[in-house]
Formats: structure tokens, C-alpha cells, sequence
């Protein structure tokens, strides 16, 4: 069994020791191949330029296709976001790799500004994320797909800022959080 993991920095880690990251939380869990291809700041049109060398030719059983944070950030149409992701979805489906779609987490534009710049859209990318993510949750289950809602899971924390690092990035306690929601969607599938 093999699971290639591909995104952003939400995917790579960004911010926390490797051995933290929801990925790496997955591979000591299971006992399966996992292949973490997430790359910080990336985008969906870069994710699409890069897939057939880093999910394709690898042969997974699955793929977790997590993308389009940046792409708000640089102020990219949801249009592109929404077309890519259905290019990567289609393309997994058509090598017999199962498409497992994950959901980011809100960015948090006040922790963001203070953070990065606060002449960065975050405000607006926040908000952008939410109809993004709505748009998300109708597609994956009107296309029976599988998907983590990553998004819910932090919003309906209490203490949601304690769970980032920078506003746009989890922490430790937020990447544990994004792992027990993966497990739970992966246990399923592997009989665990």
C-alpha cells in the first residue's frame, strides 16, 4: 500500500519538526509506504506542473491532494483553483489512484498580518477559503470522493489561535489535530 501526500507547506510542514507534521504522524501510524510531496508555496498550477513526476510515476493506492491556500494569497481566480483541482482528481482517477481531497485549515488574517505583512490580502483570502472550502465539500461528495475537512475541525476549536504558528500555518498541536481527522478517514480505508 502506498499514500503520496501532495500540496503546499500545509503538506510539507512548514513550521514544525518533520516528525510533527500530520504526514509524517500518518507514516508512524501505518503500516504503509507514504511519499510527502508537499512543497512551500506552491500552487495548484504549480501541484498540476509537478504531478505526473510526484503522484503518477510513483504508483500510489491513494493520493491526499491538499492546494489553493497560496493561490488566494496571490490573489489567483477561484476558477483556476477550482479547474485545477478537478485536473488532479480527474488525472489520479484515470491511473487507478484513489483521490483522497483534503480541506485547509482557515487562515486566521489578524495572526497573519501581525505575522507576514500586514498589507497581505488575508482578510480576504479567508474569506475567499470559506466559499472555496463549501465549493470543496459539494464536489468531493457529488463526485463520491473521499475528503478530510480540515477546515471545520479548526473552526470549531475554541482556541483556534493556539493551534498556528503564524496565522496561515499549524503548529505541532494543530498538525496532531489534522492527523486524528486524516486517520480517521484512513483507517477506514485500510482496515485498521
Amino acid at each position: 500500500m502506498k499514500l503520496v501526500c501532495i500540496g503546499d507547506s500545509l503538506t510539507y510542514g512548514y513550521g514544525v519538526l518533520s516528525a510533527e507534521c500530520w504526514v509524517d504522524l500518518i507514516k508512524m501510524h501505518f503500516d504503509i509506504e507514504v511519499i510527502n510531496q508537499g512543497v512551500n508555496g506552491d500552487t495548484t498550477s504549480g501541484i498540476l506542473s509537478r504531478y505526473y513526476s510526484d503522484v503518477i510515476d510513483k504508483k500510489p493506492d491513494y493520493v491526499i491532494i491538499m492546494a489553493g491556500t497560496n493561490d488566494l494569497l496571490m490573489n489567483y481566480p477561484l476558477t483556476l483553483i477550482k479547474d485545477n483541482i478537478k485536473i488532479l482528481v480527474k488525472e489520479a482517477k484515470e491511473n487507478t489512484i484513489v483521490p483522497i481531497i483534503a480541506f485547509q485549515p482557515p487562515i486566521i488574517a489578524e495572526i497573519a498580518e501581525s505575522y507576514w505583512n500586514e498589507k497581505g490580502n488575508y482578510a480576504t483570502s479567508a474569506i475567499i477559503l470559506a466559499a472555496y472550502v463549501n465549493w470543496l465539500k459539494t464536489y468531493s461528495q457529488d463526485n463520491n470522493i473521499d475528503f478530510v475537512n480540515f477546515y471545520d475541525i479548526f473552526i470549531n476549536e475554541n482556541s483556534i489561535k493556539s493551534l498556528y504558528s503564524d496565522g496561515i500555518h499549524p503548529n505541532a498541536d494543530g498538525h496532531k489535530l489534522m492527523f486524528d481527522a486524516v486517520f480517521e478517514v484512513l483507517r477506514k480505508k485500510f482496515d485498521y
